[in-house]
């Protein structure tokens, strides 16, 4: 799964015709529109206000004659890796003729006040007075963040700008006041009375038309990885600025520098910062460890994970003495007898991860937690409950909050959100949490994810294409879960993974690379498992998912049992049945679950899995599709017609006994109604069949139709059908559908409506998408009549060829 669907930016037009757009009043309207088609839900109403007024302010903006007619405007571009969206762009030439971009940022604040940290005001949002980052700041930072990502702005040497308007504000005094000139500096901010200013501004840089698309060649170019923290590590602790924090990050870096300098520094204080995979957790914690030591403060970057540690230090390794080194970074369990407030600041990074008692045994300290607080003044907790690994794993929220009271400690609270990790790591995250089952999601689009999922069919194949990934850069490892036993342990020439039908034989990570396994030379040929992994990042991952995971009839069921007797994670279970069952079942559960999560996470650019159960194997392959994409010919391939004889033809060959074929899931995530379907490859049809310019052939698998259609045959469909649709066979989006046939948030079935009388007319009360199928496991989609608004109809399906 290694698409590049044109799925980042919203709205694209001339500047003539962003001007009409908000002349006749529909930009808004426009922007929902492809803003629902392209990321699969609803915008708030408050958002789709913002968008009218915005664009009003920004066509009196841009009504100056001398930016040029066909300049370009780009609305709601998403920045690649971040989950973040650009509010406004406009895209032309300077005076030396190079390609340039201006980003703004739009702000509906009418009242900021000041705060005493940096890039940091108070402004009022919803129904309260929030802290959030400097709009400068913001617009700044996201245009460096696209010259960190684009190639095309690498290579290129595109020209980008950064600005600020603030519409609605009319005092602009503490927007630019001289405490936030690092960023205005930057990016100027722009108030209510500086429409004249802001244009001026545009065209200073914006000279000369678009000619050249821009912003399409920017939104279809290859992306940079996200850079890796343990690279960058070194350059950071000698002072240099790896990585940029944006939004969230930032105001979690400068809430606990502000936490430092507290007003009652005899008072304990804790901060609890939680976020998922990827969100910049260890980013945040390295750059304040950085900080603090340039403070001259007493800190240390805690985790309960030795791999963490030990790979940073192995990077560190020549720029700073190995004690010093040494003495930054120290294990969770290393607190039970330091004293009181020995520390002003300790950086607890993974404290999901964190154990009850500490020692080899488990028989030094009471609680670790409890321990952290009362040998630091400020306690920084980095954590996500949804990686908790292990029975033993006490890092929660709650239990850091109830210590943090005990100890008569003051509790800040902070969460990030920004995704750096897994290339669109917002959509993959919640599809993995879907078809993990720890989370359900509505939300299963996967289109714009420049992301490589796939799936293998032997532990063979994955391991070789790990090999061939690593050969790259070195970052790429094979992981799996705790299944097997560590034979090799006791003897060096045993292998402990084995699956002798495939000719295939691993060993663990071996004891001789410690902790450092995952930077180690020539450690591609061994497994690592979740102890070597957690909290550490690769570019690609090939995850070995064992037999206490499998789907049966499209649910998971974990089995604790399967995995080896020498896994430390689930130490208690058996013995826990006895005692509470269910607990210690739901317990198991959901370690199993946080495990492989957290091993598909690992890697930025990549993931690829072997099932050892067939079953489970072969559901995940449903789930993908079966297309790749051509950037040069920006259409989809289908790599093989398996089960179609019909003869096929070019695209050239249009013709009226022939019809386009592509995958049906792709037709569903791809194909709005304007949407040129005549660059594919054609089906040369039955002569009894003529087709019209709007059909299609596609292939149904699945059975939830198979009283009607096989699954696996090959089917003639009509895009955008005309007219009632009751009785018919429709493929239908809609964000609460969850598909695993046909993928996210399509279904392919009978449409069913009942109407009733409205002041406009009749409107649907129900909509239900009825199966036809032999197996009972398929039920009725019933949608109300506020869901059934929602609903669109992509097909029609006509016959099977």
């Amino acid at each position: 799964m290694n698409y590049e669907f044109d799925t980042m930016l919203v709205y694209s037009a001339s500047k003539s015709r962003f001007l009409d757009d908000v002349l006749d009043d529909q930009i808004h309207e426009i922007i929902h529109r492809e803003f629902q088609r392209r990321l699969f839900r609803k915008a708030a109403q408050s958002e789709v206000n913002a968008w009218r007024n915005s664009m009003k302010e920004m066509r009196q903006v841009l009504s100056d004659s001398d930016i040029p007619v066909d300049s370009l405007v780009s609305i709601e571009y998403n920045i690649p890796l971040t989950g973040k969206r650009i509010d406004f762009i406009l895209t032309g030439r300077n005076a030396q003729f190079q390609d340039c971009a201006v980003i703004i940022e739009l702000k509906q604040w009418s009242e900021v006040q000041a705060t005493t940290q940096d890039a940091i005001v108070n402004t009022w949002i919803g129904n309260g007075l929030i802290n959030t980052p400097h709009p400068s700041y913001q617009a700044w930072t996201y245009a460096a963040l696209i010259e960190d990502y684009s190639e095309v702005v690498q290579n290129e040497n595109i020209r980008l700008s950064a600005c600020a308007y603030l519409h609605n504000l009319n005092d602009g005094r503490v927007i630019n006041d001289e405490f936030y000139k690092a960023h205005t500096s930057k990016a100027p901010v722009f108030i209510s009375k500086d429409a004249r200013k802001l244009s001026d501004f545009l065209k200073q840089h914006v000279k000369y038309g678009d000619q050249n698309d821009l912003m399409y060649r920017i939104e279809h170019g290859r992306i940079r990885p996200s850079k890796n923290l343990a690279d960058s590590l070194a350059s950071m602790l000698k002072g240099n600025t790896e990585f940029l924090m944006i939004d969230d990050q930032k105001l979690v870096y400068e809430t606990a520098l502000n936490l430092v300098h507290a007003k009652k520094p005899d008072q304990k204080r804790v901060l609890v910062v939680q976020g998922g995979p990827g969100t910049g957790k260890s980013v945040v914690a390295i750059n304040l460890l950085n900080e603090m030591t340039r403070l001259g403060l007493v800190c240390q970057y805690v985790s309960k994970n030795a791999a963490p540690r030990a790979v940073f230090e192995a990077k560190l390794t020549g720029t700073l003495k190995k004690t010093r080194i040494s003495n930054l970074f120290r294990g969770s369990g290393a607190f039970t007898d330091i004293e009181f407030n020995s520390f002003d600041v300790l950086l607890v990074d993974e404290a999901h991860r964190l154990n009850e008692r500490s020692g080899l045994y488990g028989n030094l300290g009471e609680n670790q937690i409890k321990e952290l607080i009362n040998a630091s003044k400020l306690c920084i907790f980095f954590l996500d409950e949804d990686q908790r690994v292990t029975f033993k794993d006490i890092g929660s929220k709650a239990e850091i909050c109830k210590w943090s009271e005990l100890a008569g400690a003051r509790v800040f609270e902070q969460k990030l959100r920004s995704q750096f990790r897994c290339n669109g790591s917002d959509s993959y995250i919640s599809w993995l949490n879907h078809h993990l089952q720890i989370e359900p999601s509505a939300n299963l689009n996967l289109d714009g994810l420049d992301f490589d999922f796939q799936v293998f069919d032997s532990p063979t194949k994955l391991h070789d294409a790990i090999r061939n990934k690593n050969k790259i850069n070195n970052k790429a490892r094979m992981v799996a879960g705790y299944c097997w036993d560590w034979k090799s342990k006791r003897n060096p020439q045993a292998n402990d993974i084995e699956f002798p039908e495939f000719h295939y034989q691993a060993q663990w990570n071996l004891s001789d690379d410690g902790s450092a396994w995952i930077i180690a030379e020539h450690s591609v040929e061994q497994v690592g498992c979740i102890h070597t992994c957690q909290g550490l990042e690769l570019d690609y991952v090939g995850v070995i998912v064992g037999p206490d995971f499998v789907i049966r009839d499209g649910n998971v069921i974990t089995d604790a049992t399967r995995r080896s007797r020498m896994d430390q994670s689930i130490k208690g279970f058996k013995s826990g049945l006895k005692t509470d069952r269910a607990k210690n079942l739901a317990l198991a559960d959901a370690v199993i679950k946080n495990t492989y999560k957290t091993l598909m996470t690992r890697g930025m650019k990549g993931c690829y899995v072997y099932f050892t159960d067939e079953e489970t194997r072969a559901y995940f392959t449903s789930l993908m599709s079966v297309l790749t994409r051509s950037p040069a010919q920006k259409k989809p391939v289908l790599l093989k017609y398996e089960g179609l004889e019909l003869p096929i033809v070019d695209a050239s060959q249009k013709a009226a006994n022939n019809a386009p074929v592509f995958d049906l899931r792709f037709a569903a995530g791809g194909f709005g109604e304007h949407q040129d379907i005549d660059n594919f490859d054609r089906v040369v049809l039955p002569d009894h069949i003529r087709a019209s310019d709007d059909c299609f052939v596609a292939q149904v698998v699945g059975d939830s139709m198979n009283k009607r259609i096989p699954s696996g045959a090959w089917c003639l469909f009509r895009l955008n059908p005309q007219g009632t649709r009751n009785g018919k066979i429709v493929v239908v989006q809609h964000r609460s559908i969850s598909d695993a046939e046909l993928g996210g948030q399509f279904t392919i079935k009978r449409y069913k409506s009942e109407k009733i009388a409205a002041q406009d007319g009749w409107i649907n009360s129900t909509v239900v998408l009825n199966p036809e199928s032999t197996n009972p496991i398929h039920k009725p989609i019933v949608l109300n009549a506020a869901e059934s608004e929602e609903i669109k109809v992509i097909a029609e399906f006509l016959t099977v060829l």
